[in-house]
Parts: structure tokens; C-alpha cells; sequence
């Protein structure tokens, strides 16, 4: 058994419902992202020139502080952790909405903090289509989510795959989920976590379609 995964995925393909569905199963502790407390992400939807360095910056601070303290803590009674974001999808998002050189200075900032964090032994990734995506959002209710674009977020899918694609000393698996509703199908869901916990079996880098 894993002691530490994380469940990724471009905004909407449902990684928050998986985790915690996984945790309460596996009798995990959860960390969930704390992104509803950031004051600047309905500013950058509006206007993500002007916004978006704060943001990332903000991000990167609230996402460091909370796994620093969370995976610091010991629980006699849950070994495993699931948290529903990778540390490394600051690095991510940032190279999407950022300039050049905003993006240099922040990936030396990203460098520098992530040495103190563990990796995940797994981080699953749910590849949905932009337009699941888009209808996910939707459907979610969120208001400053609604005028998100679709090429956006084709950007923020694009980038999560060439950084996976570089991470070669990690355990990760990409599950197309555009035909799986694991929160309303128990045989979905089930099936999600037989794969995740043998992954063991697999190689490193997995794509399950």
C-alpha cells in the first residue's frame, strides 16, 4: 500500500470527489487544496494579465504551508495519505498564465521550497476532455469558474501532460475518465482503485484508456 498519493487533474476532472471517496474507503488521512480561501482567483479570471503573478505566488505559498504541515504530522491510525493536488502543479499552472521571465523567477521560487517537501509515491492523474471539463464546471456551480475558456484550459491539460512526461523517477497514473462516473457508479469507482493499488504491478509511467 502507497503511503502518500495524489490525485491530479486540469480544473473539473473530479479529484477532489476521488480523494475523498479513497480516503473515507482506505481510512486515509485527506488533504484538500484550500483554493476557495484565495482572494486573488476570481480577480484572475476576470483579468489574468494583471493577476496572475500574485496568484501563483499565493498559491505556491498556501500549497507549501499546508503540505509542509500536514505531511510533518504522524496519525497512528492512517498510514496513507491522499491529497487532491501534486505540489508540482504550481510549476504547472504558472507556466501557463505567465511571461517569460515571471515564469523563470517563479520556477527558481519552486525549486527552492519543493526541496523540503516528499514526493507522492503515485500520483494519479484524470485526463477528461476539455468539453467534460467545461460541462464539470459547469455543473459544479462555482461563479467565478463560469467564464473560464476553453482554450485555457486545453493549456493547463497540455501542460500537465509534458511535465508528467518528464517526471521520471515517479510513479504516475493517467486514467482516461471520459467514459467513467466513479461518483455515481460503485463499479467505476471500483475498478479506479484496483488499478491504483496494484500499480505496483505496473511500470512506472501508465496510461489506462
Amino acid at each position: 500500500m502507497y503511503n502518500y498519493i495524489a490525485i491530479e487533474g486540469t480544473i473539473g476532472a473530479g479529484k477532489t470527489s476521488l480523494a475523498q471517496m479513497l480516503s473515507a474507503d482506505l481510512n486515509a488521512r485527506l488533504i484538500l487544496e484550500q483554493f476557495e480561501e484565495n482572494d486573488f482567483l476570481p480577480k484572475f479570471y476576470k483579468d489574468p494579465d494583471k493577476y496572475a503573478f500574485p496568484l501563483e505566488l499565493s498559491f505556491l505559498a498556501s500549497r507549501f504551508q499546508q503540505l509542509k504541515t500536514e505531511l510533518s504530522v504522524t496519525d497512528l491510525f492512517k498510514n496513507t495519505i491522499i491529497s487532491d493536488y501534486f505540489i508540482n502543479k504550481s510549476l504547472i499552472f504558472s507556466k501557463a498564465t505567465l511571461p517569460e521571465d515571471e515564469f523563470n523567477l517563479y520556477s527558481k521560487l519552486f525549486s527552492i521550497i519543493n526541496l523540503s517537501l516528499p514526493s507522492p509515491d503515485l500520483v494519479v492523474y484524470l485526463y477528461a476532455s476539455v468539453n467534460r471539463l467545461k460541462s464539470n464546471i459547469i455543473l459544479r456551480g462555482r461563479s467565478y469558474e463560469q467564464e473560464i475558456e476553453h482554450s485555457y484550459l486545453q493549456r493547463i491539460q497540455d501542460g500537465y501532460f509534458e511535465h508528467l512526461r518528464k517526471l521520471n523517477d515517479m510513479r504516475i497514473l493517467i486514467v482516461d475518465t471520459n467514459r467513467l462516473d466513479f461518483v455515481n457508479n460503485k463499479e467505476h469507482y471500483d475498478w479506479m482503485k484496483d488499478i491504483m493499488l496494484k500499480h505496483y504491478e505496473f511500470g512506472i509511467h501508465t496510461i489506462v484508456f
